[in-house]
């Protein structure tokens, strides 16, 4: 009888073992590729629990999710024959994991291949480049068009590794260390000349603005002056025309005569005391208004 019960239990243990070793899950993020003698069976990218053949089968799984790769700093030659160091990045995910894994294997191994054909991909794009035409001020969109075309380039040779390259991006695009600075002066001293132009051109400009103004000023003052000596002939000439008309008679030309003298005293009469001496003749007009009229 005790026999019997170690027999059941020892076919339960391996029926238990055999059970969980004949079934496997797969994740949302992940491809479930199904080994049998070092050769993919079976792959399977939806997530779920699925069977394999117990002690014979082995599961291998590689991602299934965009993967980002820093690649590291390095230096491309430009058409001019200046060096230039290229920081980029590429994202890319497995496509075909059958493919990826009897041509790399490993995502380290994909790294190395990925890092090579984006070198080769920069390299042979900034060879047909200018280091003047890669740095500049123009429109920073112009540069996608780089971008499209080295993404392009190592996409196509990525699919034969069962990779789909999604993007290539530059991160930073700069100059080697030893010339940086010579570049710089180079930048900084045609800035400066563009700038003593646009100061050449706007001083140009102030002068013509500034002629011009003083020319209206002057035609302005030459206008007020001419109307102003106008008025004021006018105006003599009315004044003297109301003289004339005021003392058209004898009499009102010695009442007018009279009041001057008048005015004239009393400019006399107002000097402060001891301070003046006036002679004055008995046949002139102040004479006359003093002593009165002398035979």
């Amino acid at each position: 009888m005790k026999k019997g019960w170690v027999t059941v239990l020892v076919i339960a243990l391996i029926a238990v073992m055999v059970g969980s070793g004949a079934f496997y899950v797969v994740a949302e993020n992940e491809h479930a590729c199904v080994m049998r003698f070092n050769k993919i069976e079976k792959i399977t990218s939806k997530a779920g629990l699925y069977f394999k053949i117990p002690f014979v089968d082995e599961i291998m799984s590689f991602p299934n999710t965009v993967m980002l790769y820093d690649i590291p700093e390095s230096e491309v030659l430009t058409a001019d024959k200046k060096n230039m160091t290229v920081d980029s990045y590429i994202t890319w995910k497995i496509a075909d994991p059958q493919v990826f894994y009897q041509t790399l294997g490993t995502i380290t191994e994909a790294e190395i291949r990925l890092d090579a054909l984006t070198y080769n991909a920069l390299k042979n794009l900034m060879g047909t480049l200018e280091q003047n035409d890669i740095i500049n001020e123009e429109d920073a969109s112009e540069r996608n068009d780089i971008y499209f075309g080295i993404t392009s380039d190592v996409a196509d040779v990525a699919t034969t590794y069962g990779i789909e390259v999604l993007d290539v991006k530059v991160k930073r695009l700069d100059l080697p260390e030893d010339n940086e600075q010579a570049v710089y002066a180079r930048m900084i001293s045609d800035r400066n000349q563009i700038a003593e132009k646009y100061t050449a051109d706007g001083e140009y400009e102030a002068s013509i603005i500034r002629n011009d103004v003083d020319k209206q000023v002057n035609i302005i003052v030459s206008n007020a002056q001419a109307q102003a000596a106008k008025l004021e002939a006018e105006g003599e000439a009315e004044y003297m025309q109301m003289l004339a008309d005021a003392y058209d008679s004898e009499e009102k030309k010695d009442f007018y005569e009279f009041t001057l003298g008048l005015d004239a005293l009393k400019a006399s009469l107002d000097a402060e005391q001891n301070t003046k001496t006036v002679i004055i003749d008995g046949s002139s007009l102040l004479g006359q208004l003093l002593l009165g009229p002398q035979e």
